[in-house]
């Protein structure tokens, strides 16, 4: 495994995807509302939510890596792999 495929091989797709949005969607929403003002836990629910969006918009996990998951489908390739292929 090299290092650009540990950090930037899609492998997050489907429901996945989809849960890792809205979750991450829900987490900044409660932050920009104030709901969780005063409490130490804001923190984490920021961690959450920055997770949750950054790894929706690059379609990357990188624990799902090091684990072997892959919740992306197979037949669909990157921006990076199309480039590659319109080269040769």
């Amino acid at each position: 495994m090299d290092l650009k495929e540990l950090l930037f091989k899609e492998n997050v797709g489907g429901i996945d995807l989809y849960f890792r949005a809205l979750l991450g969607s829900l987490a900044i929403t409660a932050l920009a509302a104030g709901i969780m003002r005063k409490s130490r836990l804001k923190w984490i629910l920021a961690l959450i939510g920055f997770t949750g969006i950054f790894t929706s918009l690059t379609r990357h996990c990188t624990p799902y890596t090091l684990l072997g998951i892959n919740t992306a489908k197979d037949d669909t390739c990157s921006i990076t792999e199309k480039t590659e292929r319109e080269d040769e």
